[in-house]
């Protein structure tokens, strides 16, 4: 089998997790954390959505990580971003993490909003 080397560019993986921590491209982030080719920010959970309204010119899709299992989006939450015509799709938060990080890989215009697991 033949392995490809993964180029990011300038975009900083989701290289691990932990029990509230992330590591992304080698750096710990401490809680709820919002990923994006252009960097990585603390995220104050669903009712913080502005950071991720303000994305909407650069991303086609969220990847919101809900914890450790899936869960329902907050119907305020989920009408707020179909309202504002961006893509929400929840999924637990590992699965979110390694979504990301293969999109991400193939350039594609993607970010991740993460509760810690």
């Amino acid at each position: 089998m033949r392995l490809n080397e993964v180029n990011y560019a300038d975009a900083k993986p989701i290289d691990g997790y932990g029990p509230d921590f992330f590591r992304i491209g080698g750096v710990v982030s401490k809680g709820a954390t919002l990923v994006f080719a252009g960097g990585t920010r603390s995220w104050g959970g669903y009712e913080d959505r502005q950071p991720l309204l303000d994305l909407a010119e650069d991303v086609d899709v969220i990847f919101i990580g809900t914890g450790a299992e899936i869960t329902h989006l907050p119907v305020a939450f989920r009408e707020t971003f179909e309202a504002a015509g961006i893509g929400v799709e929840p999924m637990g938060t590992p699965a979110a993490c390694r979504t990301y990080n293969v999109l991400l890989s193939e350039g594609r215009r993607v970010a991740a909003a993460l509760l810690p697991v």
